[in-house]
């Protein structure tokens, strides 16, 4: 009789451990970007559209909100929808204008509270054509849904513009559209996948190291800065955003979108770690964002995932 009591109990002890680990795959990643230092594997819902149709790109959120390895991830509001808008209708090459960003639900009804992300309340990337050009500025918010921001675009040609938020209730966003500018375009440089990860931007030299290149792994994207005369290791960068960095990373059709952040938001240096996953093969640019002395500095390298 004894033996038949342990049977059953230990039966409803290991029922219990199952139901748990259900619930606990039960909660999806929120499909915000792949808004990384977040760690578990993400799928990105993605609505993709060419020309100047509007997309919303699910991110890959490793595991909830930005760089918290364990907060639970909150669900995505779904049918979100922005506006791309300049006051004469289209930018000029090299001439400020204002752009200005509006979110609507599926309603229509404006977007009017989001959350602080990262010390801003929307982060714009822009990129043009080729992904020669990177632009990651923050607009300001006005109320009744509408972002504005005053920029600038080097030449002629089509760009790609994200706004990345947080709507509050929701997960990390990110929603973009192909805008046209006009003015003489500059020429298509080929995206070309680099043998050796190492690049001077001004007194810095930066070598990036992966630890896979694999689609649909999860990768360490390791930093190391230091020095370009001295090769002495710089170990006092400056919280850039709230962190010691961040990562941008594009496909080569500009259509996946990943923007990554560090592993340990608090480091300094030499090393600085983000943990991401790349959604398919194929090559990628990607972007790392520092801060040292007072000044902010991008070092942009092309990969290729196999």
């Amino acid at each position: 009789m004894k033996k038949k009591i342990l049977l059953v109990a230990a039966a409803v002890v290991a029922f219990s451990v199952l139901a748990a680990c259900g619930k606990a795959e039960d909660k999806k990643p929120a499909n915000g970007n792949n808004h990384a230092g977040h760690a578990a594997s993400g799928q990105e819902n993605a609505e993709k559209h060419t020309g100047n149709e509007k997309e919303e790109a699910g991110d890959m959120e490793h595991g909830g909100s930005h760089g918290d390895h364990s907060a639970a991830a909150k669900p995505a509001l779904e049918d979100l929808n922005v506006s791309f808008t300049f006051p004469t209708g289209a930018a000029k090459a090299n001439e400020e204008t204002e752009l200005t960003i509006q979110i609507t639900d599926k309603d229509g009804k404006t977007v009017n509270k989001y959350d602080i992300n990262h010390e801003k309340l929307l982060h714009l990337i822009i990129v043009n054509h080729d992904l020669s050009f990177f632009n990651h500025i923050h607009p300001e918010f006005k109320g009744d849904g509408t972002f504005t921001v005053n920029t600038s675009f080097p030449a002629g040609g089509e760009y790609k513009v994200f706004a990345d938020f947080i709507p509050t209730g929701g997960a990390n966003s990110t929603l973009s559209e192909w805008v046209k500018v006009e003015g003489k375009e500059s020429k298509h440089a080929a995206i070309t996948p680099e043998g050796k990860l190492v690049k001077e931007v001004g007194v810095k030299e930066i070598e990036l190291a992966l630890s896979d290149t694999k689609p649909n792994e999860e990768v360490t994207l390791t930093f190391n800065i230091r020095d370009a005369k001295t090769k002495k290791r710089i170990d006092n960068l400056q919280p850039y955003l709230g962190a010691v960095g961040h990562v941008v990373i594009l496909s080569k059709d500009a259509n996946q979108y990943l923007h990554v952040h560090p592993i340990d938001e608090k480091a300094t240096g030499p090393d600085a770690k983000f943990a991401t996953s790349f959604p398919q093969s194929g090559t990628y640019k990607l972007w790392g964002q520092f801060q040292h002395n007072g000044e902010v500095f991008t070092v942009p390298f092309v990969v290729d995932v196999r």
